[in-house]
């Protein structure tokens, strides 16, 4: 052997050192799902069991070899490539490719003007959107992308899917089909999702900074306050409903005017009142977290100004502790979001009513329609609101 090839030994070990353990478990996983799970089920309506189909079944031995390539290029990118910019750039070529070739695969197998087959995501396909969707995130994370590039990726990402679904790209897909046959009361029961969730916040916000603010001033009073809100806190969510529809059907049978305003034993009232009660704990904690990171030197210049204690606490207090204020009302929306859905049990309505309806009916693509929103909006709450906080740290530091 030659003096250059002995001296390339060690570089070669090295490099294989330099595996990503990341991107190794990843790609382990993407590879496995490819080989063992199906990449679409076929059915032929949305309730039976389906035909699992691999990926060579379903697509022509052109798309899949290039489909092929792309995910070799990405599982390259995992394993061994350090350029963050790269990696990030290769997962979500995969992840729009998974999509494309799952809508393509749905094009192939749906005969022409057939409105009763449905095409379902199959294991494979999950298993690659999560660990190309890892990828990204993690090649994001590197990136540190400042708050304002971190929502127009968001909106950019958002636009791009409204148009693939406008265009009709994914109109074969089940979950799709559900939507469409499900569109008008889709609507409705979003706008009631968004009301629940927003409201319940809303009215959390007016009684819990005040919460906060006495919490704060007169700690005398703070244990008593945040144990008890610790206690409804820990009550499961189910429990609570079922606690308040006593008291509120009660109210509805004896005050004729409460039952034509829509409180009731079931419906929204329980619920709105449920999750304001979840809502207040980390709303005034988090502002007695705030109003204590507040330098003192900063009030007493305020006070050595003249203003008055309501212009204190307004103008400067309040000001300055948004960002963690803003953090609790991050962790309630994301929290009300998600705990909306089980407000469908009691007709509460929102997208819940979707995620019980498939379950009732074995139906995972009903299940589905109303789980991605679901998702989506509370990822997109959180990332939004974690931005603005970020930003108002920003300016007040």
């Amino acid at each position: 052997m030659s003096s250059a090839g002995l001296r390339a030994l060690p570089v070669s070990g090295a490099a294989l050192t330099r595996i990503d353990p990341l991107g190794a478990v990843l790609t382990a996983a993407g590879a496995a799902a490819l080989l063992f799970l199906p990449f679409v089920v076929f059915k032929s309506n949305r309730i039976v069991p389906g035909d699992p189909r691999s990926l060579m079944e379903v697509l022509p031995a052109w798309g899949a070899l290039g489909f092929a390539a792309l995910l070799a290029a990405a599982a390259v990118a995992a394993l061994w490539v350090a350029d963050t910019r790269m990696r990030l750039v290769l997962a979500i070529a995969g992840v729009v490719a998974v999509a494309l070739a799952a809508a393509a695969a749905g094009d192939a197998l749906t005969p022409p003007g057939d409105k009763i087959v449905r095409i379902s995501p199959g294991g494979a396909f999950w298993v690659l959107i999560v660990a190309l969707g890892l990828l990204a995130t993690d090649a994001a994370t590197r990136l540190s992308p400042g708050p304002a590039q971190r929502v127009l990726f968001l909106a950019g990402s958002l636009a791009v899917v409204v148009l693939a679904l406008a265009h009709g790209t994914f109109d074969h897909l089940s979950v799709v089909r559900e939507y469409s046959v499900n569109a008008v009361r889709f609507a409705h029961e979003a706008r009631q999702h968004l009301k629940l969730a927003f409201g319940s916040l809303a009215a959390a916000a007016v009684v819990g900074l005040p919460l906060g603010v006495l919490c704060h001033r007169i700690p005398r009073v703070r244990p008593g306050i945040l144990a008890t809100l610790n206690v409804i806190e820990t009550i499961p969510a189910i429990a609570l409903f079922g606690i308040l529809m006593a008291p509120l059907g009660a109210l509805a049978a004896a005050v004729p005017l409460a039952d034509r305003l829509g409180i009731r034993g079931i419906g929204a009232a329980p619920a709105v009142v449920a999750l304001f009660l979840y809502s207040l704990l980390p709303i005034v904690a988090n502002t007695v977290a705030g109003l204590t990171r507040v330098s003192r030197a900063a009030v007493d210049a305020a006070h050595g100004m003249g203003m008055t204690g309501w212009q204190v606490l307004t103008k400067v207090e309040l000001i300055l502790a948004l960002p963690v204020i803003l953090t609790g009302v991050r962790v309630v929306l994301v929290q009300n979001i998600g705990m909306v859905t089980v407000a469908a049990l009691i007709g509460g309505g929102g997208l819940g009513a979707f995620v019980f309806q498939g379950i009732g009916q074995t139906a995972i693509d009903l299940v589905l329609l109303g789980a991605i929103p679901i998702v989506t909006l509370a990822f997109s709450a959180a990332l939004v609101l974690d931005a603005l906080a970020e930003v108002l740290d920003r300016v007040k530091a």
